[in-house]
């Protein structure tokens, strides 16, 4: 690719405002721009990212067994009211009536979709286990898109589903994805932490996010830096006095047409989560929750359990060790669906003693747009980006500093022509424009390595390279360059891609 010919601007400063410095970089990179609120279009450096990313999930997911797929974004409100989340979600999911009067959404999910497939195509115990997956647009109307790419309404994501005879299986291939998400992280440069969650609206048994460590995160996470426990705070637990509290504090909730009488210890905090996760199980009449930490408080408890929100300085609850907090991006999730899905659908199998049963579900996704944000957030200064090898658009930002018809341009182009005919991937800026804008552009777009030919290092048998990541730059011999950037990306590419063992936390193993 030539610089000359390239669609899309850098910019000298970010449009509008972000909270996210990796967004602004984004802007100004000629990465992504912003259509409305919440919707974005990728130019084509941040395209080319964009498929990068993919062919990391892709090559990840293949790696575990998983089929790829492609899902319908439009999908008929009947498998949706079927599930109870036609009237179950709020605004957020687009609803329409197409020219025939049939109720119909935009996805923001695909279970439903998946869960029918899998009632048409798995028929008996001998068909399972099975894994699919898909990269699909899905929309998501959310009242409050923010921080560029890290909260969007309209978004790519890669689902995965599974589906077992049994528990056990759920859990072999739950922990088959919670170990592929740290290597596609990983090869994708963005550190995360894997933390229990919430099964909120996806519902079933078990859930974990991945996150990814930032201020500017909106999820508040509480990690033991002894034993390694991390939970999101919605679903975070900690060790309790041993000794019963009869100080309180009432609260009054209404939630699902009921009112709530929540009752906890005077020197704690309410967990809305907790609280709404038991009450949801309690059916529609009116309640009173108790905070397993309380006696004798003259209210009569209809439920008693963990309703109290933990807190930084709290004992971690595997080994007693003060509990941090800190703030986090959900990069992705995992949830173990059991038979919510199956059951209501009908996706039933046949089982070896001949009993129909509902499908063993699980459920896998990563955003793509959120990890490229995530990325940027990682790797910038105040520069501009700087992408991993294996994500960045190219490899190497090749700056000309003399006419492309001149004998330093002829070797400019020899050294394109050969280094892509190795696969390095190479943006030749061939523009008429001083060094100092050339310079400029190489820092905002942020490509892995900046090879620098002109005039005086022509005379003098020389090119520079400058590693964009570290700053350091070196002199090499023209008759280098070539194997010089080869090794010098490879060994980028290789560091990224090398194999990681993963610990599994307790509740895995």
């Amino acid at each position: 690719m030539k610089m000359s010919t390239a669609f899309g601007t850098t910019l000298h400063t970010a449009p509008g405002q972000s909270e996210s410095q990796g967004h602004q970089m984004l802007q100004r990179a000629a990465m992504v721009r912003q259509v409305a609120q919440g919707i974005f279009a990728y130019l084509p450096f941040g395209w080319r990212t964009v498929r990068k990313i993919e062919a990391v999930l892709r090559a990840e997911m293949e790696r575990i067994g998983c089929q790829e797929i492609s899902m319908p974004v439009v999908n008929p409100a009947d498998l949706w009211k079927q599930s109870g989340r036609y009237t179950g979600i709020g605004p957020e999911l687009a609803r329409f009536a197409d020219r025939r009067g049939r109720d119909m959404v935009l996805a923001m999910t695909h279970e439903e979709i998946v869960t029918s497939l899998a009632r048409s195509e798995i028929g008996s115990y001998r068909d399972l286990p099975r894994m699919v997956f898909q990269l699909q647009t899905k929309f998501r109307d959310d009242a409050r898109p923010r921080a560029g790419l890290l909260r969007v309404r309209e978004f790519t994501m890669k689902d995965a589903y599974s589906f077992d005879r049994d528990e056990e299986g759920l859990a072999r291939q739950y922990r088959a994805q919670y170990q592929a998400y740290f290597t596609i992280f990983k090869r994708c440069g963005v550190p995360i932490r894997a933390v229990l969650s919430d099964v909120g609206m996806m519902g079933g048994s078990m859930a974990h996010e991945f996150m990814y460590i930032t201020p500017i995160g909106e999820d508040t996470l509480l990690l033991c830096d002894a034993c390694g426990f991390a939970a999101n705070r919605e679903v975070a637990t900690f060790r309790k006095p041993s000794t019963a509290s009869e100080a309180v504090t009432v609260h009054h909730w209404e939630g699902g047409g009921k009112l709530v009488t929540a009752v906890l210890r005077a020197d704690t905090e309410l967990n809305e989560t907790k609280l709404a996760n038991l009450v949801h199980a309690s059916g529609p009449r009116d309640i009173t929750v108790v905070d397993d930490a309380v006696q004798n408080t003259g209210y009569k408890a209809d439920i008693i359990g963990d309703i109290t929100a933990a807190r930084a300085g709290d004992p971690c609850p595997e080994c007693g060790h003060a509990l941090r907090t800190t703030r986090g991006v959900e990069a992705g999730n995992i949830f173990k669906l059991g038979t919510k899905y199956s059951a209501d659908l009908g996706a039933v199998f046949v089982d070896a003693d001949g009993e129909r049963r509902p499908l063993i579900m699980g459920c896998y996704g990563i955003g793509v747009g959120r990890l490229l944000g995530c990325a940027a957030e990682e790797h910038h200064d105040d520069k501009g980006l700087r992408l991993p090898a294996s994500i960045a658009p190219y490899h190497v930002h090749l700056a000309l500093l003399d006419d492309i018809n001149s004998e330093v341009g002829t070797l400019a182009q020899r050294y394109y022509d050969e280094l892509w005919a190795h696969g390095i991937e190479v943006l030749l800026d061939d523009r008429t424009e001083r060094p100092g804008v050339k310079f400029a552009d190489a820092d905002v777009i942020g490509l892995p390595l900046r090879l620098t030919l002109g005039k005086k290092g022509f005379a003098a048998g020389t090119a520079e390279l400058r590693d964009r990541a570290t700053g350091a730059t070196t002199t090499v011999p023209l008759d280098n360059v070539v194997t010089e950037v080869r090794n010098r990306i490879a060994a980028m590419l290789t560091t990224l891609a090398a194999p990681i063992t993963v610990d599994l936390p307790a509740e895995l193993r």
